[in-house]
Order: C-alpha cells, then sequence, then structure tokens
C-alpha cells in the first residue's frame, strides 16, 4: 500500500511537523490582516460542550429553589450555556442533585444516573445532598450522594446562594475542557469542592445588576 505524502501549498512537508516555521507562517497572516486560530481538536470539542451543558432537572427539597432562581432573570445562568434543562436522563449530560436523598429515593437516583449517557457529570448541591445536611442522623437519609454515584463539583450551603451554584457549574466548565477524548485517555481529575465564592465573582454579578 502506497502512502501518499500530502502537499500543502506554502509549507514544505518537512517543515510542517516544525513548529516555530508554523508559527512564524500564522504570524505573517495575523500581520496581514487573517484572523487564524490554532488549536486541538480537543479543545474545540471540548469548548463546546462546556459550553452547551444539559442537566436533568432533579430538585428533591429546598435546595432546588435556589436553582429555580438561578434559572430566572436575577442570575440567568443562560448567559453560561446550561440553561437547558431535560426531563429524560437520554438527553442530559450532568444530573444536579439539589436536595436530600433518602433511601427510598437512592434507587430512583442511581437508575436515572445509569440511563444518562457517557459523559456524564454529577454535581452535589447543599449539605443534604453533599453529607446528608442537618439529616444525618436520620435512619432514612442518605449521607452523601457520592456513597451512590460519583461526583464531580460540591456545592456546599444550606442551601447555596445562587453564586455559588454559578461558580460550582463554571467549574465543571473548566474540568470538561480539560479532557482528552482523541490521542489519549481522559484525565482523571479529583472532585471540586465550592470552598468559598471568589470576591471578584460577587463584585461582578452586582456590577451586572
Amino acid at each position: 500500500m502506497e502512502i501518499k505524502t500530502p502537499k500543502i501549498k506554502g509549507i514544505p512537508y518537512e517543515e510542517f511537523k516544525d513548529n516555530e516555521t508554523l508559527d512564524d507562517l500564522l504570524k505573517q497572516l495575523n500581520e496581514g490582516g487573517v484572523n487564524v486560530i490554532t488549536g486541538s481538536l480537543d479543545q474545540l470539542i471540548n469548548w463546546g460542550r462546556a459550553n452547551s451543558l444539559w442537566s436533568l432537572t432533579f430538585a428533591t427539597s429546598c435546595c432546588g429553589i435556589e436553582f429555580m432562581a438561578v434559572g430566572c432573570a436575577r442570575y440567568d445562568f443562560a448567559r453560561f450555556g446550561f440553561e437547558v434543562t431535560r426531563n429524560s436522563p437520554r438527553q442530559a449530560d450532568l444530573i444536579m442533585c439539589a436536595g436530600t436523598i433518602t433511601n427510598k429515593m437512592a434507587p430512583v437516583f442511581k437508575r436515572l444516573y445509569d440511563q444518562m449517557a457517557e459523559p456524564k457529570y454529577v454535581v452535589a448541591v447543599g449539605g443534604c445532598a453533599i453529607s446528608g445536611g442537618p439529616f444525618k442522623s436520620s435512619y432514612h437519609v442518605v449521607n452523601g450522594i457520592d456513597k451512590i454515584v460519583p461526583v464531580d463539583v460540591f456545592v456546599p450551603g444550606c442551601p447555596p446562594r445562587p453564586e455559588a451554584i454559578l461558580y460550582g457549574m463554571m467549574q465543571l466548565q473548566r474540568k470538561v475542557k480539560v479532557e482528552k477524548f482523541l490521542g489519549g485517555v481522559n484525565r482523571k481529575e479529583s472532585p471540586i469542592v465550592v470552598t468559598e465564592v471568589p470576591d471578584s465573582f460577587k463584585q461582578e454579578m452586582k456590577e451586572e445588576e
């Protein structure tokens, strides 16, 4: 089988893998007024995925009210690309667990997670979803959904502020953007815990209001 050498106009094949030659070519194009962006296919795919996260609606208690507030006009998480919520796990990218999970609800929650297509993510919102919250000593409450499914982002609070939920989703976006699907195995990133919303982010939210 004959392997044909590709011919690229303006770039000798020997210099095609030379990064300095490519950088010089891009610099010449940019100086000439041509807009050129370089990157990998992984970066392009992850950019699209990170900015179009569809969440499965799964609010079981009071943290669900905060999730609704984030979707309203005051905070409007449509700006970040994850305003589309789905009622079917087969159309969702992530499951945002906002509220208490009881032992009776746990099998249903696990079944919904299993029905989601890969890659899938889990965001634990509020103290009840993270550790059982004020009901951690109860006989009927699961002390953390990480005992049932793997969690990617923890957003603590009882309930957490809408800014904290937004910040947690932004952390999930950053996590998605560093994954690799072509030319390597996905990076195993550790779960992200939103310990405190940065003051700069709070200031930006106040200025937009």
